[in-house]
């Protein structure tokens, strides 16, 4: 019997059988729903977009969103061992240190930025080097990109010219101002939890990994969680734990899991015929995610992400390890404070040197370049509930986007700074036709008509389970991420957050699962 089941290999299940397994005295058993990574679409970094819709992503789509002129809207989620890590843009962001000052302020203690700071040092492998705020022998390698586009350039001289100071690190000292991400790649190619955590632990023979398996309940005895039921070829089969149950399925599969085995709010369980085995009314709740609304302009440059496929773009990235494959596409990054006082920066832009639209699914061929305005600290908040008792459908997701009228000014007004790093100097003689939202949208009332239509999700869902004290009804774990109410069960993934961080939320992720890992090994001192 293991004395861990971790439920989901994506960016926490990996750093967790990689920390929990690693002394050799406990076993530890890793459940993922999906399959290998090992495909060469996974590994090329600019070809991400073209794992949306495969077997490799969970392919949810949201609830009908009224905010946003009724559409039901996409939501990717990596399917496959690295999970979500597996099928990003690999962008390297931690967040302001704000954010977890504002975890700490809200009764968790531990939980500051100082405290966090450690944890994201060490699980960073930097190019550059170690210093105070970066690791440089972690195993997540983190690097500049091989080959960044000369329209990145552009971009970030645009911003310069509109008063947003360039940087090159948005995770020291200062997150404020626009410049080319770093990401997490090694050699030109995907670095993911699986590469970085789980590979290198797999030889071990006290961790054994599942795949093509998919959790369907936890198995309580009384209120004790002492195993997980799954399906698997058309089966159903029980894993017991010696110690704990730990989920780390994300955002979305954490809290289904949990309402389907009788954690969560009692009238919704009841509702269903599930027996109840905690009334926790914050399960599913606090749903909170990123939007990005665009500014994409034609562009009289042949050397954009349109010609990523063409036979020179392939060959340069095969035998040189360069070339717009090595992209990330998302290659710039600004953060900005739209208006004196705040703590921190309130929007975010993600700058693509191509015509990046509706996920990358279009594959259009237009030479172009695309600046998102990201609406990084949102007040609308929505929720996940189940639709049914069966395990193997999707819940029904509602992010409740734009519900909140402040959060539609921010994006309009973060269009309005894209437009003008478009008009700036940089970009004269090179910019063409506005293709979105188009020239003829000016008003306010025009412009957020457009984003409605147009915004999408950035991919960063959190919240569902948040980390919260006590006295806090709806906190459905404590600041050692064991679920209340219950023993032997813990949830370790970017559901925990209690509010969403000021950037991409990959790294933060990662950081929780390596604090876990500690506040694991503490408990098996005790």
């Amino acid at each position: 019997m293991p004395d861990y089941v971790i439920v989901g290999a994506g960016s926490a299940g990996c750093v967790l059988a990689d920390r929990l397994s690693a002394d050799g005295r406990h076993r530890v058993l890793l459940l993922e729903a999906g399959g290998s990574d090992a495909h060469p679409l996974v590994k090329i970094p600019a070809a991400f977009s073209q794992l949306f819709k495969t077997k490799r992503d969970w392919n949810y789509e949201t609830e009908p969103q009224p905010g946003c002129q009724g559409r039901r809207m996409f939501w990717p989620r990596g399917r496959m061992l690295g999970g979500s890590s597996s099928i990003n843009a690999m962008i390297y962001m931690r967040g302001h240190h704000a954010d977890y000052d504002e975890w700490a302020a809200l009764g968790n203690a531990g939980w500051s930025y100082a405290d966090l700071l450690p944890y994201f040092r060490k699980s960073e492998g930097n190019v550059r080097g170690a210093d105070s705020f970066h690791g440089g022998d972690g195993p997540l390698s983190v690097t500049d990109l091989p080959d960044p586009n000369p329209l990145s350039e552009l971009i970030v001289r645009g911003f310069a010219e509109c008063g947003v100071a360039t940087t090159r690190d948005f995770n020291g000292a200062e997150q404020d101002g626009a410049g080319v991400n770093q990401v997490t790649m090694k050699r030109a190619r995907r670095w993911s939890t699986a590469d970085a955590y789980l590979r290198p632990a797999r030889k071990r023979p006290n961790l054994q990994v599942r795949s093509g398996v998919q959790a369907t309940r936890i198995v309580f005895e009384g209120t004790r969680a002492t195993g997980v039921e799954y399906h698997h070829a058309g089966r159903r089969e029980i894993a017991s734990a010696g110690v704990e149950v730990i989920l780390c399925g994300g955002t979305i599969n954490s809290p289904q899991l949990l309402l389907l085995s009788g954690v969560g709010p009692a009238a919704q369980l009841s509702a269903l015929g599930i027996p109840v085995v905690r009334d926790s009314p914050g399960v599913g709740e606090n749903l909170v995610d990123h939007l990005i609304a665009g500014v994409l302009f034609g562009v009289n440059r042949r050397d954009t992400l349109a010609a990523a496929e063409s036979p020179g773009s392939v060959l340069k990235y095969l035998f040189q390890r360069k070339g717009h494959l090595s992209s990330n596409v998302a290659e710039v990054c600004a953060f900005v404070r739209t208006k004196p006082g705040l703590v921190a920066p309130d929007l975010q832009f993600h700058a693509a040197p191509g015509y990046f639209f509706n996920h990358g699914l279009g594959r259009e061929k237009i030479p172009g370049a695309a600046i998102g305005a990201t609406l990084i600290k949102p007040f609308s908040t929505g929720r996940i509930t189940l639709k049914s008792t069966d395990p193997l459908a999707h819940p029904a997701i509602d992010p409740g986007y734009l519900s909140d009228e402040r959060d539609i000014a921010l994006l309009v007004e973060g269009c309005r700074l894209a437009r003008r790093v478009f008009a700036s100097s940089a970009f004269a003689g090179v910019r063409e036709r506005e293709l979105l939202p188009g020239e003829g949208m000016v008003s306010d009332a025009e412009l957020a008509a457009a984003v409605r239509q147009h915004v999408e999700t950035l991919y960063h869902p959190v919240g569902t389970c948040k980390m919260g004290p006590e006295a806090d009804p709806l906190a459905v774990v404590d600041g050692a991420l064991r679920v209340r109410g219950v023993s032997a069960l813990r949830v370790v993934d970017a559901s925990v957050m209690p509010t969403i961080p000021r950037g991409n939320t990959n790294a933060p992720t990662i950081a929780i699962a390596e604090k876990a890992a500690d506040a694991i090994a503490a408990d098996r001192r005790r």
